[in-house]
């Protein structure tokens, strides 16, 4: 029955770490406390049946793919001896520090984790005729693999499966005691309270888009009754520059209501415009994070556009998406560290560009 259980957990996690979730979030260095609930496969040398649990961790993430938590857990079970009249729990209070390398910064996180630490185990068992007993103090090791999935900046939920290794004493009254390593297999699942993540940057409001495409006036009629200059040609191309908080918000994949009303009236005046046979939008983003993560992203944020501009009637024929990461900024910042300064100052840079082109000319015939 605990092997079974063991690799249905295994087999869970990943099926967990396998699902795909499109987010906004990136490494900010963020703070967060995870408690939870725990289910101990015990080692078969114990004598006792599985167990029941709960742990309290502490985290921060160091860098784009390291976090580090320190983590206090607490776990027993019934004795499992099979003799009759046998009673008795077998417990562990483990503290350790555990190391994990997050695969991605996106809204879910697969991880892989090791740690090491000081494990208290404590056999305490009453048979008939004779007790066995036996306290121990060791060093602690575990290692294993889960997934973060958040919900929004503040708050989601962690689970892993980890082996973990101690030492524990057996002590039989009248008979002699003995010591050995034993290894419990952990399934945890518990819910992640973010704090200290730099605060969504307020914006002053952005420009409403000027229009795709605008005639030229009409020229002053001369005083003369010669003929009209010819008006001045110009090609129907323009390009329109919308942030990407106004069309997204801050740490949030799907459109905003208000970019949803900006890219309804960009595609109308797209429509009213027969010349127009391109259409290009172009994501970009800031320099904060890495190359891949960033031009993933702008990607990402061009396609959202473009498949609701399509959704507005814009022929899907002439229009394309692409993304160019961070490789075109407008607005250079200094600074390393990620700040609300330095995010602040970097807002230009995240953008999407709608460009629309046209090969006829206003006013040309």
């Amino acid at each position: 029955m605990k092997k079974s259980f063991l690799g249905l957990a295994i087999a869970s996690a990943f099926v967990f770490a396998s699902q795909v979730a499109q987010a906004e979030d990136m490494y900010r260095g963020a703070w967060y406390v995870v408690p939870g609930a725990t289910y101990m496969n015990t080692d078969n040398d114990l004598e006792a049946d599985n167990g029941r649990g709960g742990f309290l961790s502490i985290g921060k993430e160091l860098s784009e793919h390291w976090d580090i938590q320190g983590r206090l857990g607490y776990n027993r079970a019934d004795e499992d001896t099979g003799i009759t009249g046998a009673s008795g729990k077998y417990k562990q209070t483990a503290l350790g520090l555990d190391a994990l390398y997050m695969f991605s910064r996106d809204k879910f996180r697969p991880f892989l984790l090791a740690g090491i630490g000081a494990a208290r185990n404590n056999v305490d068992y009453s048979i008939p005729g004779f007790d066995i007993d036996g306290k121990k103090t060791s060093w602690m090791a575990n290692v294993g693999l889960g997934a973060q999935y958040l919900f929004n900046d503040k708050f989601g939920i962690q689970a892993d499966v980890r082996h973990q290794w101690s030492r524990a004493k057996i002590d039989i009254a009248a008979v002699g005691s003995d010591t050995e390593t034993i290894g419990n297999t952990l399934v945890n699942l518990g819910g992640i309270f973010r704090f200290g993540a730099p605060a969504p940057v307020v914006e002053e409001p952005t420009p409403e888009p000027a229009p795709v495409a605008a005639a030229e006036p009409a020229p002053e009629p001369a005083p003369a009754p010669a003929p009209a200059p010819a008006p001045v040609c110009k090609p129907q191309n323009e390009t329109v520059t919308v942030s990407a908080e106004k069309l997204f918000g801050f740490d949030k994949a799907n459109l905003r209501e208000e970019g949803r009303k900006v890219l309804e009236e960009t595609a109308a005046k797209i429509k009213a415009n027969p010349e127009i046979n391109a259409v290009i939008v172009t994501g970009h983003t800031d320099r904060i994070g890495s190359d891949a993560y960033n031009q993933k992203l702008s990607e990402r944020r061009a396609k959202m556009v473009a498949d609701y501009l399509i959704a507005q009637g814009v022929d899907s024929n002439i229009i394309t998406s692409e993304g160019k990461g961070k490789s075109e900024p407008v607005v250079e910042c200094e600074g390393k560290k990620v700040t609300k300064k330095l995010i602040s100052c970097l807002q230009p840079n995240r953008r999407v560009d709608i460009r629309a082109e046209g090969t006829k000319q206003i006013g040309c015939q």
